[in-house]
């Protein structure tokens, strides 16, 4: 019997999109004949994945799980929203997003699906299979304090704790819980809706800021004034930057007249403790992917040679 190497596996399975176990099944069925293997595969189903993989998945569902003192979010893309609304798709991310919050979001995709004998990313495959679309794990995110909550939202929900945009936000504090989950709340609608850069001005990417400042400068700079006006100019515009850009510093959508962090503060009566706030995620589905654009009108020019 032919030698099953492990570069001969990894071949199959770049070929294929089939699992590791799978694909040295299918070498060993086969005598370590590659096409062989492939077909082997594709008789079981099992390379179907493969078929799909080049297509881009750019939509899906932002999952969200939280259980009090800790939050977990993560995003799970397809090819089309049709498959977002499959009972099958919405269930799998529901368990995906329970498995962040119960083990953590490092290495996420590698571990069991819903406690079986089988990955989170080959599962997957195996969704891909029978949905017949490319599918894919993106990215997952986890926030946990010690005392506090962390309040997780869901805008435009296509059911509970799934949609497009989910936001975690943690508040440290030994106050009132009910109040200090619906302070979260609130403030998880605001993310959802302005999209902050950073929760502060530290926390703020420093090349952002230096960009911004480069911008505000050749605009200062075109005004003809002296240095030292053009000086204070600038520390203007960047703190209105600031006020636009950074969370604690913007205008609190829900009141429309404190900025966040004075809300927060503002708050501390009512919960009965002082608050902290300590972070937050925001994932919007599909942010920052390229999605492929077709033109169907040069694709009828092309084949009929206009």
């Amino acid at each position: 019997m032919a030698e099953i190497t492990a570069k001969l596996v990894k071949e199959l399975r770049e070929t294929t999109g089939a699992g590791m176990m799978d694909c040295k099944s299918a070498l060993k069925e086969t005598d370590g004949n590659l096409e062989a293997a492939i077909d082997w595969l594709r008789t079981k189903g099992l390379a179907k994945a493969a078929k799909k993989a080049g297509r881009v998945a750019a939509e899906g569902l932002v999952g969200i799980e939280t259980d009090g003192a800790t939050g977990a979010v993560v995003e799970v893309n397809s090819e089309t929203d049709f498959v977002a609304r499959n009972e099958q798709f919405q269930a799998m991310v529901q368990t995906i997003a329970q498995t962040a919050l119960k083990d953590g979001v490092e290495d996420l995709a590698s571990k069991p699906f819903a406690g079986k004998d089988i990955s989170i990313e080959d599962h997957i495959k195996e969704m891909v299979g029978t949905i017949g679309e490319n599918m894919s794990y993106r990215r997952g995110a986890k926030l946990a304090i010690d005392n506090g909550a962390v309040v997780g939202y869901i805008h435009n929900a296509t059911v509970p704790g799934l949609g497009k945009i989910g936001v975690l936000v943690a508040l440290e504090s030994t106050g009132d819980g009910e109040k200090l989950s619906a302070l979260g709340k609130q403030i998880a609608m605001h993310i959802a809706a302005i999209n902050p850069l950073a929760a502060t001005i530290e926390e703020l990417d420093p090349a952002v800021i230096e960009r911004e400042k480069a911008v505000l400068t050749e605009q200062a700079r075109d005004s003809g004034k002296p240095d030292n006006i053009i000086e204070k100019m600038i520390e203007g515009r960047i703190r209105k930057f600031y006020e636009e850009v950074v969370l604690l510093k913007q205008v609190f959508v829900i009141d429309g007249e404190n900025t966040v962090e004075k809300a927060i503060k503002n708050a501390e009566g009512d919960v009965g403790a002082p608050i902290t706030f300590k972070g937050f995620v925001r994932y919007e589905l599909g942010e920052g992917i390229e999605k492929q654009e077709d033109d169907f009108a040069a694709e009828v020019a092309a084949v009929s040679g206009a």
